[in-house]
């Protein structure tokens, strides 16, 4: 059937989360740092997240798509809140994949100057990476290394994955090599720990640095179990 649906235009989403928090029947959801149509039968062609998106990425466009149903939105929205924990935000609107950019680092304590920073949720379309100088760490290198902040990421954004836990890590590499073409970061800083199946994430960023068409400076740092640097040096 012919009927108006949500379109998106993915090339100007920065993943922010609020159409998905505007959207009561839970048809938007942030996946890999954009905004989905999860299902067309949640859509209702109304429009009510459209106010909700800065970058303009929304409209509504009339095509053919499957009908709207109430009742698999009801079922759907009652399984979603079933699972979410009791602090999550409405309907897909996560916290943890709105783009905030918190400009220069205002706690003594901390260096971390934006958020997402899990390298799944991050856009590299984002403007706070746009020629920064990067941080791609392993997610055990803060916790072993107690001058993480200090020594590593101040003046630096900030991208996290585990090479052992993480799934979908094809689409690491690609992102990695758009934030060197598309975003234009200037270095880029890789930390892992000194464990076996850290040095994936090396491999990967080391590979998609050869692929991309912009030659950066990419340096490995690998921390050792007890919070030392075993070695430091440009690859």
């Amino acid at each position: 059937m012919k009927r108006k649906i949500i379109h998106i235009d993915e090339s100007k989403c920065d993943g922010c989360g609020l159409c998905a928090s505007a959207c009561a029947e839970g048809a938007i959801r942030i996946i890999d740092g954009k905004a989905k149509l999860v299902s067309e039968t949640y859509c209702d062609g109304l429009g009510a997240c459209l106010g909700g998106c800065p970058q303009g990425a929304l409209t509504i466009e009339e095509r053919e798509a499957s009908g709207f149903s109430e009742e698999a939105v009801k079922e759907h929205v009652e399984k979603e809140q079933a699972a979410a924990p009791p602090h999550a935000a409405n309907h897909g609107g996560c916290p943890s994949s709105k783009m905030m950019d918190f400009g220069p680092a205002q706690s003594a304590k901390s260096a971390l100057s934006h958020w997402p920073v899990q390298l799944h949720l991050i856009s590299p379309a984002a403007p706070c990476f746009q020629n920064a100088d990067m941080v791609l760490a392993a997610d055990c290198v803060a916790y072993a290394l107690g001058g993480f902040h200090e020594n590593y990421l101040q003046g630096r954004r900030l991208s996290i994955a585990c090479p052992k836990l993480d799934s979908n890590q094809e689409e690491y590499a690609e992102k990695i090599r758009c934030l060197i073409d598309e975003a234009k970061i200037n270095t880029l800083v890789v930390m892992i720990m000194q464990v076996p199946c850290c040095s994936g994430l090396l491999a990967m960023a080391k590979s998609a640095a050869h692929r991309a068409k912009r030659k950066i400076p990419v340096k490995a740092v690998v921390v050792g179990l007890k919070g030392d640097i075993l070695s430091e040096e440009w690859v």
